[in-house]
């Protein structure tokens, strides 16, 4: 629920409750600990749009074009000006209002330790609080704030991620924090050995993201989920060019745009969000449409587990495959034991 508006978040949130009959589900939101650019309570994104020079929109609208994309295609649907700034601690404590207001049973957050409020609210109401950390260092700094699940996220991760792999920084991390919050392994895990593997390094569980974004109920566009099957995993790419912080997303000529050395760089986030996600939204509705230039620009966050990535296939057949995959690991790890 990064991006959402509490509006969006009350309404996805009511669907749930009246959908789930009483599972257990949790809210993932993104208040970062460190922004370079922070706004005064209240601000809106009309303010913040102020602040992109003018030089960056010309490279995108620039680049649009290059690729057949009309870069002003959309405009009467261009975002609200009066909307909040998302990533900010403002709406982040809006945004928890309404999600403590739900019977949620589990809370997470990314790119730093929780607002202190985020770990109030989670102690008052009995919902544990997650956050997901990149290096060793963090996962104390969050076990001492008093975060009650770590998440190792290995460089092979998709979205967010810092430099460390998930073979080296499971281990590290549950060695760190010594038994006194269970670790999650995420990154790169797309299949249920892999989830056994994790395991026997020490994590409680698997946190996974990528391996649904290929799903037929996932987000993602066709035309990515394509392009997911078709991708290998040197075909991911550690950019700032989505949101500002480095985040693993797949390669195309979007990513490989902003790494050009007479390209204007990345703004700082949310700023470089301002211009990248409406220019994202005119590429996948040209791409849906059949224009071929705009599905080179074509990307979204993915780890280097899009690898393994063959198939299309529906949320029922990865769980079905992760338990069948994991008891056979268990099995093969059985007879090493016994010597068969």
């Amino acid at each position: 629920m990064a991006a959402y508006t509490p509006e969006q978040l009350e309404t996805e949130l009511t669907w749930i409750d009246a959908h789930v009959d009483g599972k257990p589900y949790g809210v993932d939101l993104l208040i970062p600990e460190n922004l370079s650019v922070r706004t005064e309570a209240g601000a809106t994104l009309g303010g913040l749009a102020a602040q992109v020079p003018e030089g960056h929109r010309t490279f995108v609208n620039d680049l649009l074009r290059r690729h057949d994309v009309d870069p002003t295609q959309g405009e009467h649907a261009r975002e609200d000006p009066n909307r909040p700034v998302p990533y900010q601690f403002d709406t982040g404590e809006k945004t928890m209002d309404v999600a403590f207001r739900h019977p949620i049973r589990l809370i997470a957050n990314a790119l730093g330790v929780p607002p202190a409020s985020m770990l109030e609210r989670a102690r008052r109401f009995n919902v544990p609080c997650a956050a997901l950390v990149g290096a060793r260092e963090h996962a104390i700094r969050q076990v001492a704030a008093g975060v009650d699940i770590i998440v190792a996220q290995g460089t092979e991760a998709g979205g967010h991620c810092g430099e460390v792999s998930t073979m080296v920084l499971v281990p590290e991390v549950v060695r760190a924090v010594q038994g006194k919050v269970p670790v999650l392994a995420a990154g790169g895990i797309m299949t249920g050995r892999q989830m056994a593997a994790c395991m026997a390094m020490g994590a409680a569980g698997a946190w996974t993201g990528s391996v649904w974004l290929a799903t037929t109920e996932s987000e993602t566009s066709p035309v990515f989920r394509e392009k997911m099957v078709a991708a290998r995993s040197r075909d991911t790419v550690r950019s700032r060019g989505r949101t500002g912080k480095p985040a693993r997303q797949l390669r195309s000529a979007w990513t490989d745009a902003w790494e050009r050395p007479d390209g204007p760089g990345t703004l700082p986030m949310p700023l470089q969000g301002l211009i990248s996600e409406p220019a994202m939204a005119r590429v996948n509705r040209a791409a849906e449409a059949g224009n071929p230039k705009a599905r080179e620009l074509v990307s979204y966050f993915v780890g280097q587990g899009v690898g393994l990535v063959d198939s299309i296939p529906n949320c029922r057949q990865v769980v079905a495959a992760f338990m069948t995959e994991f008891a056979e690991a268990l099995e093969d790890m059985q007879r090493l034991i016994e010597g068969d």
